[in-house]
């Protein structure tokens, strides 16, 4: 089977499993598309909802560091020093703040207005974290995004600003790469745990109801990929199993993105290159693949797909290292091109138009 990925997913993935109860996915066996969604649905609802009071007594099972720290995924910085740590007692818990590193606090990090605040959402674990309480403030209630030139950043690199992501230009917040693909399955779960009870949601920018609009699915899909599951998402999704009775299907099944909205499933393709330019961004009449030599000038095949899995007829010549693609009839929006030769790891990138 032949999967695309974007430009900016162009690295080596393994996704690491956690362990369910046996049998405990069996009814979304053999399942795609809105099927699976809706058996994964009936698998994980009517979980055993929590009091918002206790919140910050399960946080300490479900978001502790190795070192006993609350694990803030607004201030920790992976691999590096914390500009400041919050520890799970009374005195750290917001309260007042007026800057970083004053308290933590409950986030939504799905925002609680737009399920107007309503149980169960209002307290189900899956969505909810222990943050700094100014940068949550910051965040507010703002989509998640990626930043073109940032109004403002966190002490850990968190940013806030207009979107440069193809599909909206409002204010986003966008967290620090090592933790894109913890929101983006967070909020596959949103969209399956609530799937069609969404009934009277306000939205937002983001979602209609509990369903991801176009843009901001596309750009989740692409963290999921780039950011795979790590041992602190499977050590979060047991915890809170113990507590709440339901998972994250998408933190013990990666898969199960693909085999639902479409795209790259992620586990079998671990090799691809990414040596490829593409230009002009957006494209009008064409945009230039530049292979920079890797392909015979003409013993090749190209694949053009929409974010929905569509494929398109390739109208394109070739002049050296120089692919030039036909994008005249295509819609605004963006599509993925796979370029494929015997002998040689498939090559990918995305087209904005």
């Amino acid at each position: 089977m032949k999967h695309l990925f974007t430009l900016a997913l162009i690295i080596s993935i393994l996704f690491v499993k956690a362990q369910p109860p046996a049998g405990y996915y069996n009814s979304a066996s053999g399942l795609t598309g809105v099927q699976l969604q809706s058996a994964l649905h009936l698998i994980i609802d009517n979980h055993q909802s929590q009091s918002y009071n206790s919140l910050h007594e399960h946080f300490k099972n479900t978001d502790k560091k190795p070192d006993g720290t609350v694990w803030d995924m607004y201030s920790d910085i992976p691999g590096g020093t914390p500009p400041y740590i919050f520890h799970f007692t009374s005195g750290d818990q917001c309260g007042n703040y007026n800057s970083e590193g004053d308290c933590y606090n409950r986030e939504h990090s799905w925002p609680k207005s737009w399920f107007d605040d309503r149980p169960p959402m209002y307290s189900d674990l899956f969505h909810l974290y222990p943050t700094d309480g100014y940068v949550n403030g910051r965040r507010s209630n703002y989509p998640f995004g990626e930043v073109g030139s940032a109004t403002w950043a966190s002490e850990n690199g968190s940013r806030l600003g207009n979107s440069n992501y193809p599909g909206y230009s409002g204010v986003v917040f966008e967290p620090i790469d090592a933790f894109k693909g913890d929101f983006a399955r967070t909020y596959f779960y949103m969209s399956t745990r609530y799937y069609q009870e969404d009934n009277g949601w306000p939205g937002s920018a983001q979602v209609n109801g509990s369903q991801l609009k176009p843009w901001a699915l596309a750009m989740m899909k692409e963290w999921h990929l780039a950011d795979p599951v790590s041992q602190k998402e499977i050590d979060r999704n047991n915890a809170v199993y113990e507590i709440q009775g339901n998972r994250n299907p998408f933190i013990d099944h990666p898969e199960y993105v693909s085999y639902i909205w479409g795209g790259p499933v992620g586990v079998e393709d671990k090799e691809f290159v990414s040596n490829l330019r593409v230009y002009p961004v957006p494209a009008v009449d064409f945009c230039i693949i530049e292979h920079n030599g890797y392909f015979s000038t003409y013993d090749f095949s190209i694949e053009l797909r929409d974010i929905t899995g569509r494929e398109y007829e390739v109208d394109y010549s070739v002049s050296g290292d120089q692919i030039k693609v036909n994008s005249q009839k295509l819609n605004p929006g963006f599509y993925f091109i796979t370029i494929y030769q015997d002998g040689k790891k498939p090559a990918f990138a995305r087209i904005v138009k």
